[in-house]
């Protein structure tokens, strides 16, 4: 049985005989006949009652609090209680003081001050939870007892960055986060899992390949000492795409999503949440020639024009080389021309040497 219904039978007996006490009590004045009248007529309201309206007052709010609480970080949580605390230690100094003070002032100035104090330490620490919070880590470095990775993430920042399926998928994540690029807490959402999950189960041969390399991928990000990463279960209720979840996510923790799904980037630019791409950090970290340059390049293949050839530099940049068709399987130094940037990526045009 759900704790909804126990909680309306719960409420049906304790309201029916509290509406039956206070019908007993009306019929005191009334005619003696009318005393059972009374009590089941007030009973029966009191039942009906109890039946429809406990769990708006019981389990509704206790409900829609941990909702809340799911979706506040750890490191507002504990900035929140901080501040709470250190407040009411304020009022607590105050409160002598100010029951001294001539009635009605002297009762209730101090419960104000419980109030007011309380109000603003919370305010005040959760406003500056990144400032508090690297000077609890830098302490904690400095005495030598610095807290490991897969316990806290205060040792490597404040932040969370939220991972979209498509960015797992890929793989490169695991390779940047080895490098220490990604300070913060890599946070995987349930409903990330699951679609990733969906994947791999796929009738489809090259979907199902695709989702087992993103769990290989999670497994793998799992075991790197120098990150954290998180599974919450966080959700976002009356939204059922993933990308939508993701967006709005994002901007209730106030942290990026690291994606390289273009329409996503694109949508979640719009709404203000920030973005960590793969393909831009790609582009960003790609060597950088200028015209006149010379290097060595593997000639593969012919290129769309005639006489032209095709080879890539190591990092991926397609290289066209003019009169490099009949180099096709050879090594040859080439001279930049041209640096042509494109929505696709970077390419270069160059002539062979003599």
């Amino acid at each position: 049985m759900s704790a909804d219904f126990l909680i309306r039978i719960l409420g049906l007996i304790i309201f029916s005989l509290m509406g039956g006490y206070y019908g007993f009590w009306l019929s005191r004045t009334a005619d003696i006949n009318a005393v059972w009248t009374y009590t089941l007529g007030m009973g029966s309201v009191g039942a009906l009652f109890g039946l429809i309206a406990t769990p708006y007052f019981t389990t509704f709010p206790l409900k829609a609090l941990r909702r809340l609480m799911v979706r506040v970080s750890a490191e507002k949580l504990f900035a929140g209680l901080s501040g709470l605390i250190a407040g009411l230690l304020v009022a607590a100094l105050l409160a002598f003081p100010l029951s001294m003070l001539p009635q009605p002032l002297g009762n209730i100035l101090p419960f104000i001050a419980v109030l007011l104090f309380g109000y603003f330490g919370v305010s005040l620490f959760v406003m500056r939870q990144a400032d508090i919070l690297s000077i609890i880590g830098s302490v904690n470095q400095n005495g030598g007892e610095t807290i490991g990775a897969n316990n806290s993430t205060w040792n490597l920042g404040s932040r969370s960055i939220l991972l979209d399926t498509s960015v797992i998928i890929d793989g490169r994540v695991a390779d940047i986060a080895k490098t220490g690029f990604l300070p913060g807490t890599l946070l995987i959402p349930r409903f990330v899992l699951n679609e990733l999950q969906y994947i791999a189960d796929s009738a489809d041969g090259l979907r199902r390949q695709r989702g087992r390399r993103g769990m290989e991928i999670l497994a793998e990000l799992q075991k790197i000492s120098a990150i954290s990463v998180r599974i919450t279960d966080v959700d976002v209720e009356g939204v059922r795409e993933v990308d939508d979840k993701l967006v709005i996510l994002a901007r209730q923790l106030k942290c990026p999503i690291l994606t390289n799904d273009y329409n996503l980037n694109r949508v979640a630019e719009l709404q203000g949440v920030i973005i960590l791409n793969i393909n831009e950090l790609t582009n960003a970290v790609k060597s950088v020639v200028l015209p006149g340059e010379t290097m060595a390049i593997a000639i593969i293949q012919e290129g769309k024009e005639l006489s032209q050839g095709v080879g890539y530099m190591d990092d991926g940049t397609m290289v066209v080389i003019e009169s490099g068709n009949k180099y096709i399987g050879q090594t040859k130094m080439v001279s930049v021309t041209k640096v042509l940037q494109t929505a696709a990526g970077r390419m270069i045009f160059a002539r062979p040497e003599e």
